[in-house]
């Protein structure tokens, strides 16, 4: 992964009051840290953030970190997490992970199909994307942005497993290998649909005829002769009445 340069600058406010003003004036707020490294608060540029992570392919970019006032004058770090506005989509706070050229380092990295499966465009089928990101562990210049599966030969109701992909040079993928990545599912038939649907309304039918039966009371009713049982009483008497006779 090439790293690209970013301007930070040290960030003295915390509060929300603080920060709502800093990202008024065109800053966002951000935080880098590390394994020997102690948690340093910092503020970005919002258009250079902003640009940074609209042109990459993911949000995993690994950036050279120039801080204003900072005794070293580069420091490589991964953008870690970003947090967007739920509505505007703009960049509300980035996490930064300082790592060391020579230390491998572990990320999720999105993997996205290439190519049209002969399943899918002779046979009608569906392509199924099942796992979405790779956990992998590499050097921060050996680390892929994504990773791109050719599934052109996937036929219906075959699958790539994580074992069937090589990972690229320098690259360890970590997790299950039996793992389905992409599959191929057969092709719905209408006769297939139509027997679901049926089935789905037998099964409310089912429902609905027990909540029936409870609620008139065929089930459930108390035994004879229990406490709160109104013919007890009647029954008791009528003992009584034959010791006398």
């Amino acid at each position: 992964m090439k790293s690209v340069p970013l301007k930070a600058f040290p960030r003295g406010v915390t509060r929300r009051a603080g920060v709502k003003k800093l990202r008024d004036g065109g800053r966002v707020p951000a935080v880098i840290y590390g394994r020997n490294v102690k948690p340093q608060n910092l503020e970005l540029n919002r258009i250079e953030i902003d640009n940074l992570i609209h042109h990459s392919a993911t949000e995993n970019v690994l950036v050279d970190l120039s801080v204003e006032s900072d005794v070293r004058a580069k420091r490589l770090a991964l953008v870690q997490d970003v947090q967007h506005h739920p509505l505007r989509g703009n960049v509300l706070h980035v996490d930064l992970h300082e790592v060391a050229e020579d230390e491998k380092v572990t990320i999720m990295v999105p993997v996205e199909p290439t190519g049209d499966a002969v399943g899918v465009k002779a046979g009608g089928g569906v392509l199924e994307h099942v796992l979405f990101k790779i956990r992998v562990r590499a050097l921060p210049k050996d680390l892929p942005e994504q990773i791109s599966v050719d599934v052109t030969t996937l036929e219906i109701g075959k699958s790539i497993h994580l074992s069937d992909i090589a990972p690229p040079s320098g690259v360890e993928f970590l997790g299950d290998k039996k793992v389905v990545v992409f599959s191929v599912a057969a092709p719905v038939t209408e006769a297939q649909e139509t027997a679901a649907a049926e089935a789905a309304a037998g099964t409310s039918g089912e429902v609905e005829m027990i909540k029936e039966k409870k609620e008139d009371g065929t089930e459930g009713a108390k035994p004879e002769g229990k406490a709160g049982d109104k013919g007890a009483p009647a029954k008791a008497a009528e003992k009584k009445e034959e010791k006398k006779k």
